[in-house]
């Protein structure tokens, strides 16, 4: 099972009392070399500037990646752009790029991206919410261009909706996105009545105490068919852990088990539609042991592949 990563994705720094620190990414690598002894463990490559312009404005790669100073400023109250951030937001955005090549290729069936900063809430043109770059749309991007998919799921497990990833690809019939998290909460975005040019936009939301049985009903009833009619060409993973009832940022009750069993049925339908093909990227998580024991039930099922 191959995970990307990269020292360097331990070099953005968002200061002091910020919930998305490297302890986070130190938290899922040491969990995943511990009890997954059969990981190959990939250096992730930067992303190419024609890569990040699939998704993104000219000006936010500029913001980003030379308007870079010695000092650390903050882009908005959550999000931070330190001298160490250029250089994590290539190599987070570049390692799904290669995970998309390494199953595109045949070389696996699955890949994780162990990487930080975090990036489905960046827009296009924005950086927002711990964002830099929008990872998983860059990933999603390049599997349409450079592999001529018509169809890639995008599924995003995290507490809070994806607004960046379902804007950027508001008008691309070639992706579906679907979302379950926490309503109301930031960033105030995915009511399951939205929907996109394509109509591929697929949310449901979850009230805070949400546990794990109203979780998969929603995936189970809503989500999940929705996903399987679409038959994708490739499944895409933004995975976030801050579901969890120990994570401090939201209101939701589940356990790990839970994403184990989600995971599973993505598997399964890239199983049906996909060969197998599955891609997932960490995105959210802030308690560091529910983050560890997620990040191991998710890349264990990753790696077991569909049930059966």
């Amino acid at each position: 099972m191959p995970v990307f990563t990269h020292a360097a994705c331990f070099g953005h720094d968002t200061g002091p009392g910020h919930v998305e620190v490297p302890a986070r990414l130190g938290a899922v690598v040491t969990a995943l070399r511990d009890h997954l002894p059969d990981i190959e463990w990939l250096e992730a490559p930067r992303a190419t500037r024609g890569q990040l312009l699939r998704v993104h404005d000219p000006l936010l790669l500029h913001a980003i990646l030379e308007s870079a100073s010695d000092a650390t400023v903050r882009l908005d109250p959550d999000t931070v752009l330190s001298p160490g951030s250029p250089e994590a937001a290539l190599r987070a955005a570049g390692a799904v790029v290669a995970a998309v090549d390494l199953v595109m290729g045949g070389v696996a069936e699955a890949a994780f991206c162990a990487v930080r900063p975090p990036g489905h809430h960046a827009t296009a043109a924005h950086a927002m919410g711990f964002c830099l770059f929008n990872n998983v749309a860059v990933g999603a991007a390049h599997a349409l261009e450079r592999h001529g998919l018509a169809r890639v799921a995008v599924v995003d497990f995290d507490v809070h909706h994806g607004n960046g990833t379902q804007a950027i690809f508001a008008a691309e019939d070639r992706v579906l996105y679907a979302s379950a998290h926490e309503m109301p909460l930031f960033p105030e975005s995915g009511d399951p009545r939205e929907r996109s040019a394509g109509l591929h936009v697929h949310n449901a939301a979850l009230r805070a105490g949400t546990g794990s049985h109203r979780f998969r009903e929603a995936w189970r009833e809503r989500l999940l068919p929705a996903i399987d009619a679409f038959e994708p060409q490739l499944v895409m993973v933004s995975a976030g852990f801050d579901g969890h009832r120990a994570d401090p940022v939201a209101h939701i009750e589940l356990e790990a088990d839970d994403f184990a069993w989600l995971t599973a049925e993505l598997a399964a339908i890239a199983e049906r539609h996909a060969g197998g093909r599955i891609v997932s990227v960490l995105e959210g998580g802030y308690d560091l042991g529910a983050l560890a024991e997620c990040s191991i039930a998710h890349v264990r099922a990753l790696a077991a592949g569909a049930p059966g």
